[in-house]
């Protein structure tokens, strides 16, 4: 069965002054449209699927995105120009498409932005979906909706969404729609690899211009390589979407990452000084005196246990979750050194 049927009801169609349509051909009725394919999430993504789908394969590869990807990822993928953030843009985009991987998001702080490109651009991008009959839309969310924690184990559905920031608010709005359409709709935690600009680089950040860490039992995390999210991503988008699941998932590796593992690492790559151990609250002190706009939730992510039941999702893909955090940090770390000491 469809993901979405085509209905004439699904509201009023505009026309757009930009001709970005991609028209379908007889041999081009079973793409696979990557959107938001030049950021950290999508590049990998098509980076994935560009393995199993070569060019002028089966399965086409489209990638929907302001801009075009670099040539290393765009071999075999064609460009569709649209702006999550203007509705009219995505006009026919879905034509021939089969599956969309909407990993597109606006992870800033302007009310404004995340309303318009997280809520109603992925409801746009449903619409269109819907009108074009596209079969599987899975949308790359966040755990971050869960708001405050700390999180110690919880599976899909045990918790009930508190999200903080707007952000968090409107991308948990881009799931509901999702969801309410029959997509699949994940929620990684913190993701690491080469095009990393939060999860790593915060870290170091903190440890440079506050050379600590709180004392006590070092917090676990769920993390994530880019390279396996992009994997998870790529098997779902070969299996129907499952019945008798509300199509939630929490994606990150089985294998908790204890804070002070990744503090070890980040001090012999950027060479760095022994780090002192105080109280959490002068910690707090701090880092919100040297880095203001670090919000309390963001603190909270880095100091704080947060991991979550990841069960579900490698059952249902029978991925292995790949060869953990030491060997896929260690592969990435020149990428690190070389992106936080320009940083620096």
């Amino acid at each position: 069965m469809a993901f979405i049927s085509p209905r004439s009801t699904a509201g009023p169609t505009r026309t757009s002054t930009t001709d970005n349509r991609a028209t379908t051909t007889s041999t081009d009725t079973d793409a696979i449209l990557v959107v938001g394919g030049t950021g950290f999430i999508g590049s990998a993504v098509l980076k994935e699927l560009a393995r199993e789908h070569p060019a002028h394969g089966p399965r086409p590869l489209r990638v929907l995105s302001r801009r075009p990807p670099q040539a290393a990822e765009a071999t075999g993928v064609r460009h569709v120009a649209g702006d999550l953030a203007d509705p009219l843009t995505l006009r026919d985009v879905c034509s021939g498409v089969a599956t969309v991987i909407h990993a597109a998001s606006y992870v800033g702080r302007d009310r404004h932005k995340c309303h318009d490109i997280n809520h109603l651009g992925t409801q746009a991008l449903l619409a269109e979906a819907r009108r074009h009959g596209v079969r599987h839309f899975i949308y790359v969310s966040t755990a971050s909706i869960y708001g405050m924690g700390p999180h110690r184990g919880p599976h899909e559905g045990q918790l009930e969404p508190s999200p903080v920031s707007p952000a968090s608010t409107t991308r948990l709005r881009a799931e509901e729609a999702v969801r309410a359409a029959g997509g699949t709709v994940l929620r990684p935690h913190l993701i690491y690899g080469a095009g990393d600009r939060w999860f790593v680089p915060t870290v170091s950040r903190v440890l440079r211009q506050v050379p600590s860490w709180p004392d006590g039992t070092p917090p676990r995390s769920s993390v994530i390589a880019v390279e396996d999210l992009a994997r998870v991503i790529a098997a779902l988008s070969r299996q129907p979407r499952p019945h008798g699941n509300d199509g939630t998932y929490h994606v990150a590796d089985p294998r908790l990452l204890p804070m002070d593992s990744l503090l070890a690492r980040l001090r012999t790559l950027l060479r760095l000084p022994e780090i002192q151990r105080v109280p959490i609250s002068e910690h707090r002190a701090l880092v919100r005196q040297r880095i203001p706009e670090l919000s309390a939730h963001q603190y909270a992510l880095l100091t704080e246990d947060h991991w979550f039941d990841t069960s579900h999702i490698w059952h249902h893909t029978e991925l292995d979750p790949g060869p953990g955090f030491d060997e896929r940090f260690a592969a990435c770390s020149a990428w690190y050194a070389q992106h936080l000491n320009h940083e620096a």
